[in-house]
């Protein structure tokens, strides 16, 4: 069936867009890249990808535009990530091919407690981990930015903070696409956010959000910024961190002083593994080396283990979404995200099996697992057996509730691609959490809080809002970090840079990332294609494969359902980008339609 197979595939990739976006030109959303010779910024806003070309073109280095650039969405898309906040970023040094990862994500207030969200009686308190100051953990973003820069930045910190005090303190039009989005977060939090005199007064007109084409002003933002652009440590020792910790003293919030004062970002190894493609005369291993996040983000880890677990099948020979491929990858999705419940934990507190995880030897023995005719329930795949960790056992008679289930297709958090002239290159993953984070704005300062306590494993049996169950290794503890899903990915070959990757989108920034990582290296698609194509996703709880609506023509629909999987169809979710390093130097870039961002480059 080979040509006919790829021909009819091709068809339904184009109708599948034309329905997904009925008012637009098909073409449109195969997404052209930008190609450029000198240096390129990619990101979720226009106008943040703006702040980063401007660093470029003044002579500043990736470090320089990177942090320009992630302050600038800090203060144009404060429902997805922001300085109140934290992340992770990867940084290729040309000149040495080093390749370093820096982990300022949130950490746990020192008051915080394992059951800090349980009653009385020992069950969930609503909300308790997702509204309000209680909701938030000690942000990291102002700390790493400083310290990368510090370290590897050319131009001076002053100046690549301006262009985000410009865009706060004159404010910008809300576009569309930002004020979509953002009514989608505001109305999901807006009792939260209402409560809140702080955020309702940058964020609300008379108690509604602002419309397109209409300005956002955030003057309290733009002095926060200029007093961290005089002196970074305003925000962990000075003014702006009395201001937070007497916020969260006066609304039941745990941060304190000594939390940000103690707060340090942590330089860590990345996790890599050698991509293994296989083409249709041999089987040898390509010189394709993927870099990602360790721990505390789970990213990295599962990335290859499902790049593993799938390397000894031919996938361009199949064809784009074969349904053989789409198995094996479902079900190494499952295995992945089963042993994320169990093992994946912050490493400054329990025993990661890392290396175990991401070995070829441990993909061979949970690839045998795989029945390639039958779609194994959920129920019947486990974590492996690897180091033991002390259980976090459900009560008699629990069970994973779905009913608690918010959104898991959530599009909040974040993420950034730069490269330069000299082919270093940063991949910049950031977030709040949810939409608004905490619904809550600190007091004075215009800085929206974080609601990343919910990320931690809060109860047995509980999911949190992205639909992701935890054990004990990520129960609550004082300046614990919380488990993520951030993905922020750089691929080399022969040393060479090739690829910066990484996307927004709670639980599904995994799969997002694997997508585009097979859709180019694998089927040989361009970057814009890349990130346009349909997508699927399963995280094992729940049982569920979610398929981008349309994206599977009925053919392939009716295999995967004979074998067992139980397919939900939905809209398209994610809003990942992506830069490519071509063979002759120059530099490929795009953002996903299915969002507002853009790539600029020189």
């Amino acid at each position: 069936m080979g040509i006919f197979y790829k021909l009819r595939v091709k068809l339904i990739a184009v109708i599948s867009l034309y329905v997904i976006f009925p008012n637009q030109s098909v073409l449109a959303y195969f997404v052209s890249p930008l190609k450029t010779k000198n240096g390129m910024v990619v990101s979720a806003n226009p106008l943040a990808s703006d702040a980063g070309l401007e660093i470029l073109s003044k002579g500043g280095n990736a470090v320089d535009a990177a942090v320009a650039t992630t302050f600038a969405i800090s203060v144009v898309e404060p429902f997805s990530a922001g300085i109140g906040g934290g992340g992770f970023l990867l940084l290729h040094q040309a000149q040495t091919k080093e390749i370093r990862a820096l982990d300022f994500r949130e950490r746990a207030p020192l008051k915080a407690t394992k059951n800090m969200y349980l009653d009385a009686n020992g069950k969930v308190r609503p909300n308790a981990s997702v509204d309000g100051h209680l909701a938030a953990a000690t942000p990291g973003t102002v700390a790493g930015l400083y310290e990368v820069h510090r370290r590897y930045g050319k131009l001076s910190w002053q100046e690549v903070i301006k262009p985000a005090i410009t865009l706060a303190k004159d404010g910008f039009i809300l576009s569309p696409v930002v004020t979509y989005r953002s009514l989608q977060a505001f109305n999901s939090r807006k009792k939260t956010i209402l409560s809140n005199p702080a955020a309702r007064e940058i964020f609300t007109r008379n108690g509604e959000f602002y419309q397109p084409g209409e300005k956002l002003v955030q003057r309290d933002l733009a002095r926060t910024l200029t007093l961290v652009a005089q002196n970074p440590e305003n925000f962990y020792t000075g003014s702006i961190a009395r201001a937070i910790a007497d916020d969260m003293a006066k609304n039941g919030g745990l941060i304190t002083l000594q939390d940000l004062k103690t707060y340090k970002p942590i330089w860590r190894n990345p996790v890599c593994g050698n991509f293994v493609q296989v083409n249709s005369s041999t089987a040898n291993s390509s010189p394709t080396k993927i870099c990602s996040m360790p721990p505390p983000s789970s990213g990295g880890v599962h990335l290859l283990q499902i790049l593993n677990i799938i390397s000894d099948i031919n996938f361009k020979s199949l064809g784009w979404h074969n349904p053989d491929a789409l198995h094996l990858m479902v079900e190494a999705m499952k295995i992945a995200y089963a042993d994320r419940s169990q093992y994946l934990g912050d490493p400054d507190f329990v025993k990661v099996p890392v290396a175990q995880l991401i070995s070829p030897e441990y993909a061979k023995l949970r690839r045998q697992q795989i029945t390639m005719d039958r779609a194994k329930a959920s129920s019947e795949v486990k974590p492996g057996d690897l180091t033991p960790l002390t259980p976090f056992p459900l009560r008699e008679g629990e069970k994973f509730n779905s009913s608690v289930l918010k959104s898991y297709e959530s599009t909040e958090t974040s993420h950034l691609n730069v490269i330069d002239a000299q082919r270093n290159a940063v991949s910049l993953t950031f977030t709040v959490n949810l939409g608004f984070g905490a619904g809550v704005v600190a007091a004075g300062t215009g800085i929206v809080l974080n609601n990343e306590m919910d990320d931690f494993a809060i109860a047995p049996g509980v999911p949190n809002a992205f639909g992701l169950v935890g054990n004990e290794a990520n129960a609550i503890a004082p300046r614990k970090t919380p488990l993520s899903s951030m993905t922020p990915t750089i691929v080399t070959e022969n040393g060479r840079l090739r690829m910066v990757v990484g996307a927004p989108g709670g639980s599904t920034i995994i799969t997002q990332v694997l997508q585009v990582i097979l859709n180019v290296l694998q089927y040989n698609m361009n970057v814009g294609t890349a990130v346009s194509a349909p997508r699927i996703h399963h995280q094992w709880l729940p049982d569920q494969l979610r398929v981008d609506k349309f994206a599977l023509d009925a053919m392939t629909l009716a295999e995967l359902r004979r074998r067992g999987h139980n397919i939900k169809e939905t809209e398209p979710w994610g809003n990942i980008n992506a830069i490519l390093v071509t063979p002759d130097n120059t530099l490929e870039g795009a953002a996903d339609p299915r969002g507002e961002g853009a790539a600029r480059g020189f």
